[in-house]
């Protein structure tokens, strides 16, 4: 082994070693990161519908450290390195992980109903939620129109990351709704913020397809954004199937019998035509990640966007396995969290590496310093 091999191995022992300066982590930190929560808390839900509820709880705890770690290192970067940090309005790419922040913390929220039954604390967390998401959904796209330099050349599936966020928050509406006095408002809250969502996204998406099409798939280092597609339709999917149970009872109590069962079979067959175009994506962003790793795939934090798309698809197929009596849709749902479970132990192995390298603190909106 050369010396220049050998300084490079003990270098990756070394904790923080590919960085100036410990400070680097708060000056170089991003939301990019924010899309470990969103994945880690997306397992920790799947897994509280199988048999491995105990492990997803301790994820969910987990999930909640992480949040929490993230959140204090990117309010320090503003804080601290402030020049810096509103830089990333003007980046194309990294301001779109904006909307990471508001979907961890709906897993959070989640979890709350899930596992502790902390409606009080959850539902506090949902409005604030519901204000990042809307924000997210609307400034971002805004930016995108008036400030920020983009092409269909080099566009690729991270733009619909602000604009899912709000439908994430809509799936926690449907889970909130039937635990709360104000039940009605929360369940149109939510329907709003799927409306806010969904269809902007499958608008992407038909331009994303064009983009595919005429350009070919984008650097090798975007690879994982070619299941980010997967995300807003197994959400939506996930929505439609949440709120469609959680509405009937709720429209009753309030004097809207009639719309009862039209919310109900919205929910359930609108659920199932978007589950459907679910696997066409699925399909497709496995093809393409196949022909990836025949070329070699670069780790990067992008990485998480394999988890939390997959990981809402196998929530959906979950619910959809619920409402229908088709033994075949649970085998299904139960291999996709198996899947899930496999992707996110590579993953955050791989992230818990880097990170102790410290080759992860990277900010694309600073690369000109």
């Amino acid at each position: 082994m050369t010396f220049e091999k050998m300084r490079a191995v003990s270098l990756g022992l070394q904790p923080l070693s590919r960085l100036d300066s410990p400070r680097e982590i708060v000056r170089q930190f991003t939301p990019n990161w924010f899309a470990a929560t969103m994945g880690t808390g997306i397992l920790s839900i799947a897994l509280a519908q199988t048999q491995f509820r105990a492990v997803g709880e301790a994820l969910w705890l987990l999930n909640i450290g992480l949040f929490a770690l993230f959140s204090v290192l990117y309010a320090a970067r503003w804080v601290f390195f402030f020049d810096g940090a509103r830089r990333i309005f003007g980046h194309s790419v990294v301001s779109m992980f904006f909307g990471c922040i508001p979907m961890g913390l709906a897993t959070i929220i989640n979890g709350l109903l899930i596992y502790r039954g902390a409606v009080g604390v959850a539902e506090a967390l949902w409005w604030i939620d519901v204000a990042m998401a809307a924000a997210c959904g609307i400034a971002i796209p805004y930016m995108m129109f008036t400030r920020q330099n983009h092409s269909i050349d080099q566009m690729t599936a991270v733009w619909l990351l602000p604009m899912v966020a709000a439908e994430v928050a809509a799936v926690t509406g449907g889970l909130l709704a039937p635990h709360v006095e104000n039940g009605l408002t929360v369940i149109w809250v939510s329907y709003i913020l799927w409306a806010l969502s969904v269809p902007i996204a499958m608008s992407v998406l038909v331009v994303l397809v064009l983009r595919l099409v005429l350009h070919k798939l984008p650097h090798a280092s975007m690879a994982a954004s070619a299941w980010l597609a997967l995300g807003p339709i197994g959400t939506g999917a996930l929505g439609l199937m949440t709120l469609g149970e959680a509405a009937p009872d709720i429209f009753a109590a309030n004097g809207l019998s009639a719309y009862a069962g039209a919310a109900k079979g919205i929910g359930l067959i609108g659920g199932m035509i978007m589950w459907g175009y679910g696997l066409w994506w699925f399909a497709i962003a496995t093809l393409i990640t196949a022909r990836y790793a025949r070329e070699g795939l670069p780790f990067n934090l992008g990485w998480w966007g394999y988890t939390f798309p997959i990981g809402v698809f196998a929530v959906a197929t979950l619910k959809l396995a619920s409402l229908l009596p088709i033994a075949a849709i649970g085998v299904i749902g139960l291999g996709l969290v198996a899947l899930l479970a496999a992707i996110w132990l590579v993953v955050a192995t791989r992230t818990l590496r880097g990170a102790w390298r410290g080759d992860l603190f990277v900010a694309p909106c600073l690369k000109e310093d």
